[in-house]
């Protein structure tokens, strides 16, 4: 999660190789730059934006309030340890090429609201990304939802953001609740599930990384 402030600018343009960069917009704006032209696209409150191996990418906060954002890297390729202080001479992470990189058409944004629809009888989702190394989906679960039964993922990452309403999230062998801003992460083989207490809506931001197939069975 970013906090960037009035005017604060982000790192110059950029690709990754070997992984998706993924931007989701919780408080403020963000001015993200896309494309071998740097496309600039402004993005408000719920604004998802990925840029996907070989999209140029940059982004900064050219507006007049503070901008928090979650910012997601699938695989992480030791992003983590830059943010801490690490040098970058490892990281995957490259100054744009001489051909500008994949088209700007490669690139994801969807503005609040959009995505692929997804409608069953007691949840409404929106499919933000469907790519290799991550899936992001926008999830409305409603009272009346039954609950994801407790289970494990082998070859995937499942991530929870908790964006309106509660969750009793199952870790392991306890029950925990959770409300908006609150974030679980299931490792491969780590037991996990989840149900709406109610009496709201539940929403949350859902990350498979990688996708592992999962955008598929979801349209099922």
């Amino acid at each position: 999660m970013f906090r960037y402030e009035p005017g604060e600018k982000g790192p110059d343009p950029h690709i990754h190789r070997q992984h998706t960069d993924a931007f989701y917009v919780l408080e403020g704006e963000v001015d993200f730059g896309l494309g071998p032209e740097i496309t600039r696209l402004k993005g408000g409150r719920e604004t998802f934006a990925g840029a996907p191996p070989n999209v140029v990418h940059t982004f900064q906060n050219s507006s007049d309030a503070t901008a928090i954002f979650l910012n997601v890297h699938a695989p992480s390729m030791g992003f983590g340890d830059v943010l801490r202080g690490g040098g970058h001479e490892h990281f995957d992470q490259f100054d744009p090429p001489a051909d500008g990189g994949r088209p700007f058409e490669d690139a994801i944004v969807q503005p609040p609201g959009a995505g692929e629809p997804v409608e069953h009888e007691n949840t409404s989702h929106r499919i933000q990304a469907e790519l290799p190394e991550l899936s992001v989906i926008e999830m409305t679960f409603r009272p009346d939802f039954e609950g994801v039964d407790s289970h494990t993922h082998e070859d995937h990452v499942d991530v929870f953001y908790v964006l309106s309403g509660e969750a009793d999230f199952v870790v392991g062998n306890e029950v925990r609740r959770a409300g908006p801003g609150s974030f679980l992460a299931a490792l491969p083989g780590a037991r996990h599930g989840f149900s709406n207490p109610g009496p709201a809506d539940l929403r949350v931001l859902n990350f498979h990384a990688p996708d592992a197939g999962f955008v598929g069975r979801l349209r099922s």
